[in-house]
């Protein structure tokens, strides 16, 4: 239709909608998803750069951990989904949040099977990442 144009919602969820959001989508899941996991899910404000990175351009949305002082949790982070997806929509943001969620909360349950699938899919997407940055992966190091 002449003249008429399409209107896109962006906004950025605060610190605190996320958490609320965050919480819907551990609630909404089954609890035997979160057996051994013992320091549960934390959303950290922080962004988080990965060790792994040619630039300063590979986020980490999220982490799970495995650790013997502190035991098994995973950690959010709020200021690298901001950075990596600063023009989703509340709607899409949260959906965002709930794939990484899941994909951290596999590494949980992958771990305590003592099996590596997504290990080696998330190393496969390292190698992709290198295979098309600019700077090649030749400069990593």
């Amino acid at each position: 239709m002449p003249g008429t144009a399409t209107v896109y919602t962006v906004s950025m969820m605060t610190l605190e909608q996320t958490e609320a959001a965050l919480h819907r989508i551990i609630d909404a899941l089954p609890p035997e998803v979160f057996v051994d996991l013992n320091g549960g899910v934390l959303l950290r404000e922080e962004v988080k750069l990965s060790e792994n990175r040619l630039a300063d351009d590979l986020y980490v949305l999220g982490e799970y951990r495995y650790e013997h002082i502190f035991g098994r949790y995973i950690n959010i982070y709020y200021g690298s989904m901001q950075r990596v997806y600063p023009h989703l929509s509340d709607e899409r943001f949260v959906e965002e949040l709930e794939r990484v969620v899941k994909h951290e909360l596999t590494h949980h349950l992958e771990n305590r099977a003592k099996e590596r699938d997504l290990e080696i899919e998330d190393e496969l997407s390292l190698l992709h990442y290198y295979a098309r940055h600019p700077l090649g992966e030749d400069n990593h190091s």
